[in-house]
C-alpha cells in the first residue's frame, strides 16, 4: 500500500500545480517558416572580399540526352550513390561579387528576377539575396561576364527589361562577343538549343546593355586583381578568371564544370550544354590538373552554395572538397 504521508502529499500537489502552469505543446508550436534564409556568404582572398550570392538551383530531368556519351542509367546510379534522387539533376547558380577596394565587381548575373515566378522560387533569387547581403545593385560598377549563356547574362535585365545594374560597365570576352554577334555564325547555328542561345544573346546584349559594354582579352587583367583565362569548349569564348591578392588566389571557373558531384568526379562525361564537348573535356582536365598541382581554391558557379572548394585527384577524375564554413572574415 502507498504511504501517503503529509510530506509526499505536499510534494505531489506542488508538482501538479507546476505542470498546470506550463504551456501545452499545441500552444508552444510556432507556424512553419516555409522558406529558406537569405543565401549569401563572404570570405577573403588576401585583401579582396568575396561575397557569394545564390540565385537558387534548378531541377532538370535526367534524360537520355542529358549526358551525351553516357547512358542515363549510369548517371542515375551516380546520383543514387551520392544519396540524391535519381532521375533529376539539381543545378545551382552562384554569382559572386568582389570588392578590391576600388571596384565592386559582379561575376555573371544568374537567371534574372523574371524567372522567380516561372520557376516557383527555385531560381531568380539573386536580387533578393543581394539586398539581404547589404549590396545595392546601383553600387556595382563592373559586371564581368564569363560567357553568353542565359544563366550568366539574363540577370543584366530586371523583369521590366530595365538595367539591373544601372551604373555598371559590362565587360565581356572579346571572342565570345564576336562569335555570338556574328550574323554568319548565327545563320549557321544548328536548330534547337544553339539557335536559341543566339536569339537570347541578341535579346539581352542590345539597347542599354550594349551601350555599356566593353570587350576584354584573354591573358590580360580585366580589372586590378582579376586575370582573364581562356577556357573554351563550353562555348567558343568561355572564360574563367583568377582573382588574386598578394599570394592568395581563387580560380573563378564559371562553367569549366557544372555541378561537381557529376562533372568534377567524371570529367569525361559530356553534358548536353557543352557546345564543343571534346574541347570542353580537354579544358576541364587541363584546368583541374592545374588546380590540383597548385592547390588553388576554386569558385564554381554551379557548385553547391557557397560554391568554394579545393580539389584533388580521385581515380580517373577529381574530387571536390568544400571549404569549411567560416563564421568570421
Amino acid at each position: 500500500m502507498m504511504d501517503l504521508n503529509r510530506r509526499n502529499l505536499m510534494t505531489a500537489t506542488i508538482a501538479v500545480g507546476a505542470a498546470s502552469l506550463m504551456p501545452s505543446a499545441a500552444k508552444a508550436a510556432a507556424p512553419a517558416a516555409g522558406k529558406q534564409a537569405a543565401g549569401f556568404y563572404r570570405y577573403k582572398v588576401g585583401d579582396i572580399e568575396v561575397t557569394v550570392v545564390t540565385d537558387g538551383a534548378n531541377r532538370l530531368p535526367v534524360t537520355d540526352a542529358f549526358v551525351v556519351n553516357v547512358k542515363k542509367e549510369e548517371v542515375n546510379a551516380a546520383l543514387t550513390a551520392l544519396h540524391m534522387e535519381p532521375g533529376f539533376f539539381i543545378g545551382p547558380y552562384n554569382p559572386i561579387i568582389i570588392n578590391n577596394g576600388g571596384k565592386l565587381a559582379l561575376f555573371d548575373t544568374g537567371t534574372s528576377e523574371a524567372t522567380f515566378a516561372t520557376s516557383k522560387g527555385r531560381t531568380g533569387q539573386f536580387m533578393t539575396n543581394l539586398a539581404a547581403a547589404g549590396i545595392d545593385p546601383a553600387a556595382i560598377d563592373t559586371v564581368i561576364i564569363s560567357h553568353y549563356h542565359g544563366d550568366h547574362i539574363n540577370g543584366l535585365l530586371k523583369a521590366d527589361k530595365s538595367l539591373a545594374f544601372p551604373n555598371a560597365e559590362v565587360l565581356v570576352p572579346a571572342n565570345e562577343h564576336q562569335y555570338f554577334m556574328d550574323d554568319g555564325e548565327m545563320s549557321r547555328a544548328p536548330k534547337g538549343r544553339i539557335e536559341d542561345v543566339f536569339k537570347n544573346v541578341r535579346r539581352v546584349i542590345s539597347g542599354d546593355v550594349l551601350k555599356r559594354l566593353r570587350t576584354y582579352d584573354w591573358d590580360k587583367e580585366v580589372i586590378p586583381g582579376v586575370l582573364a583565362v581562356g577556357t573554351p569548349g563550353h562555348t567558343p569564348g568561355h572564360t574563367s578568371h583568377v582573382v588574386s591578392s598578394g599570394s592568395a588566389k581563387v580560380y573563378v571557373q564559371a562553367d569549366v564544370t557544372h555541378a561537381p558531384y557529376l562533372f568534377v568526379r567524371n570529367p569525361g562525361w559530356h553534358a548536353f550544354y557543352d557546345q564543343d564537348p571534346v574541347m570542353a573535356e580537354a579544358t576541364r582536365r587541363k584546368v583541374y590538373d592545374m588546380l590540383v598541382a597548385e592547390k588553388m581554391l576554386v569558385q564554381g558557379f554551379h557548385y553547391p552554395f557557397p560554391s568554394v572548394a579545393h580539389v584533388e585527384k580521385s581515380g580517373t577524375g577529381y574530387r571536390e572538397i568544400p571549404v569549411a564554413w567560416n563564421p568570421v572574415l
